[in-house]
């Protein structure tokens, strides 16, 4: 795959200290109280302009698992509402159900356990169609029926009529998924269009080899959609790859930047991308020469170029990033990153042409697996942050507030 063309003056400011002076947002920050249950978990957010929706999912015993979700309300959640409950669902850090919203209708999905073995599972959809009372459960994305690993979804409401989903595709690597002994094949990347009452109207291969376990991300330029992801090519360099729908085709897929991350194992760290008309923000984790660093690229043409990254690089950085677009020329951007033996939570604007805020600490956090990946979504004038607490007594999901302002 060639290199993307930068087709607009490239960033000046190139590989920041992530460390520079971090400021405390705690002034400007407000919570807002979780109103789900003890040992909570993998929270999402989503907007879309009209409404903000939260859901998560909570550990009632060792096997039994609910998936919830509320909206805001003012400046509190509602009331929570339950979407399904099950015992036999996969439940991971990294690979995690999640809602979304098109126009007062709603789209979730969760992971379905398929076969005995551990990465043996499906994705299945959940409905609620505006003005309905009842979630339509359990509906299939996918339909190859292999005991294989199908997950790391993303999606977004798509036309009046139907929602967009991608997702990373197992069908082809044998039963053994992870279990690397079993593989047959590569892990692949599909999209599909899904209508409101969940029926599935298209689905297509994007990709026939990417990363195994890093999550997708998807985004609605005004060209059409685009989806994001880890690559993966016969020489184990897995960087982030980006695919359009132009005109009722997608294109070849390219690399958005060539960082050149030779890594035998997926890092389980993937991108997330923000777009508003022309302008697309993408942010993600990478580690050439085993050096971690965060990079955020803008594109100004839907994701047909993009300029030069800027890079925030050093031993803490963690990734699990997110981005908000504040206009078509500005976007706030979030990652994970340990300083002085603490983990935080960080947030900064970051501008077109590339000049940077100074990082601002949204929260503390447990630099391990059970902390899962930060959530950030603007709606209206504020961005809400989303994230998940670890202590000795288990965990429990936090959610805040910023005014918009405090990155202006």
């Amino acid at each position: 795959m060639n290199r993307i063309t930068s087709i607009f003056i490239s960033v000046i400011l190139i590989g920041v200290s992530a460390c520079s002076s971090p400021q405390d947002a705690a002034m400007d920050l407000r919570e807002i109280p979780f109103p789900g249950e003890a040992n909570s978990s993998l929270p999402v957010l989503s907007s879309d302009g009209d409404s903000l929706v939260f859901s998560w999912v909570s550990r009632v015993n060792d096997s039994l698992a609910t998936f919830s979700y509320a909206f805001l309300d003012g400046d509190r959640w509602t009331e929570p509402k339950v979407i399904s409950s099950g015992t036999d669902w996969f439940v991971n850090w990294a690979d995690f159900p999640a809602i979304v919203q098109n126009k007062g209708n709603l789209l979730s999905h969760l992971l379905q356990k398929s076969s005995g073995a551990t990465f043996s599972y499906d994705v299945k959809l959940n409905v609620l169609p505006k003005g309905s009372s009842n979630w339509k459960t359990g509906l299939p994305l996918h339909v190859d029926s292999t005991f294989t690993e199908h997950g790391f979804v993303s999606s977004f409401g798509y036309t009046d009529s139907s929602y967009f989903v991608s997702w990373l595709d197992g069908r082809e690597t044998g039963e053994g998924g992870h279990d690397h002994a079993g593989h047959s094949g590569a892990m692949s990347i599909r999209a599909a269009e899904v209508a409101l009452d969940g029926r599935v109207l298209w689905d297509e291969l994007l990709d026939a080899k990417t990363c195994d376990c890093c999550q997708t991300t998807s985004a609605l330029t005004a060209q059409g959609p685009v989806v994001i992801y880890r690559n993966r090519s016969d020489r184990e360099i897995r960087d982030i790859a980006i695919t359009r729908l132009v005109n009722g085709k997608w294109t070849e897929p390219d690399i958005i930047h060539a960082d050149g991350w030779e890594i035998a194992g997926c890092p389980v760290n993937g991108p997330k991308a923000a777009a508003l008309g022309n302008t697309l923000l993408v942010a993600w984790f990478t580690a050439p020469k085993e050096v971690p660093e965060v990079k955020f690229a803008f594109s100004t043409d839907s994701g047909a170029s993009f300029g030069q990254p800027v890079t925030l690089e050093g031993n803490g950085v963690i990734g699990r990033v997110d981005v908000a677009l504040l206009d078509e020329g500005a976007g706030v951007v979030s990652w994970m990153e340990t300083i002085a033996d603490t983990t935080y939570l960080q947030a900064a604007r970051i501008d077109l042409d590339g000049k940077m805020g100074s990082p601002k600490r949204i929260a503390r956090m447990d630099p391990g697996r059970k902390s899962g990946f930060p959530q950030l979504e603007l709606y209206k004038d504020k961005l809400f942050f989303a994230w998940t607490e670890v202590d000795d007594k288990g965990s429990t999901v936090r959610t805040a507030v910023l005014p918009s302002a405090a990155f202006y």
